[in-house]
């Protein structure tokens, strides 16, 4: 090389320094909250990123929309919706967290839009919305998400980064999420020895915490059937662990540390104390019907299950029967409910919610049918004697 002119020497040796840096310089494969990868196609030019310093620097981008099944919704604690979940990425590839308010109507989320109280609009708004500036997502009838009018700079970018394959790859995303496939489990049998009266490996542990709970424990063991179908190690997409697929956000406010969660007592214990909470916050329900309340709320959330009470007292309907209630927990599927006044946290999966109270319903049925009270199965012996209650051998500090 000593041979070559030194102008050349100093070409060729910045050339070497810029292909060891472009090789260097890939990033790892990043992902969505779902755990799905964020693609090339995701990005935003550096040039256009720029637009977006205001955002950035506050490190949260405030998004305005509506609840629905397409838009957002809560789901275990977790938001959904084909909309949030594209607002979700592009937060994500500018590299802030994301914020969602819920408006009753377009009319709010353009005015709140007006006032510096959002940054995008993730609804489909008509084309003939005036007032804003329309950039990013838009469906085939033309309809689509909008920035405020002064914002040139970021619908630009929301322009560059949006493309219509998006909506079909985060629909099967959703649609996976939502599907069984997503629970991470192995799949027992409801019965262990049937003839023998035996449910489960973990009969003991629901008859040391069902008083707890104030439960029946064979309830417990149907509702464990249900959540996890007694896989100690089952797992959700949402985050969701153990027999009793408990929450993090759940197992936080309970004290069970996370790597216990997928410990068989601690796991029940945990539950059972939630089941406590719950019960007690249904102390105007009658004790007849309050379990299919806690049930409810268990699965589909708290929160949902009042809106479906207030629809029942608001159509007539007694807001302290499950048989009542639960029309208007299928209802919260449905724009007419769920945008109701009485409505307070919006669109529900109630299908699925009712689904689960009655499986349960059933299964605790079949199970008190055939259960023997004291015995278990836990280290595998048909009819394994356990004398219950029986005090924790783990300093657990919500046992009996």
């Amino acid at each position: 090389m000593n041979n070559y002119p030194a102008n050349i020497r100093t070409f060729i040796t910045l050339l070497c320094i810029l292909l060891i840096t472009a090789c260097s310089d890939k990033k790892q494969q990043e992902l969505t909250p779902w755990g799905t990868a964020l693609e090339e196609s995701d990005s935003i030019p550096t040039s256009e990123a720029l637009a977006l310093s205001d955002i950035q620097s506050n490190g949260e981008m405030i998004v305005l929309t509506m609840s629905g099944p397409q838009t957002y919704f809560d789901y275990h604690g977790k938001g959904l919706g084909m909309h949030y979940m594209l607002a979700e990425k592009f937060a994500q590839r500018i590299g802030v967290s994301l914020r969602v308010e819920v408006c009753k109507d377009t009319t709010e989320m353009v005015r709140r839009l007006e006032k510096g109280e959002g940054d995008i609009i993730a609804f489909p708004l008509p084309r003939s919305m005036k007032g804003v500036r329309f950039a990013g997502l838009k469906d085939s009838n033309g309809n689509g998400w909008a920035v405020n009018n002064a914002s040139r700079e970021l619908a630009d970018s929301l322009n560059r980064w949006f493309r219509p394959a998006m909506i079909e790859k985060t629909i099967k995303e959703e649609d996976f999420l939502l599907s069984t496939r997503s629970v991470v489990r192995h799949v027992y049998s409801p019965y262990l020895d049937r003839s023998g009266g035996v449910i489960s490996h973990y009969d003991h542990l629901f008859q040391k915490y069902a008083p707890l709970a104030r439960w029946d424990w064979r309830l417990i063991a149907a509702q464990c059937y249900q959540e996890s179908a007694f896989d100690p190690h089952a797992r959700s997409w949402a985050g969701a662990r153990g027999l009793m697929q408990v929450m993090p956000a759940t197992a936080a406010m309970l004290g069970l540390p996370e790597e216990q969660m997928e410990d068989p007592e601690a796991n029940i214990a945990a539950a059972a104390r939630y089941i406590s909470m719950l019960s007690g916050k249904f102390r105007d329900v009658p004790a007849s019907e309050r379990i299919f309340f806690v049930l409810a709320s268990y699965n589909g959330g708290y929160n949902h299950v009042r809106d479906a009470m207030a629809l029942a007292s608001k159509y007539g309907k007694s807001p302290h029967r499950w048989a009542d209630v639960e029309q208007y927990i299928l209802g919260l599927r449905e724009p007419h409910y769920y945008n109701d006044p009485v409505v307070r946290y919006g669109y529900m999966r109630g299908n699925e919610t009712a689904d689960y109270v009655a499986r349960i319903r059933s299964r605790w049925a079949e199970y008190r049918g055939g259960a023997r009270p004291g015995f278990s199965n836990p280290s595998g012996f048909k009819g394994a004697p356990v004398m219950t209650p029986e005090r924790a051998g783990k300093k657990y500090k919500w046992h009996l």
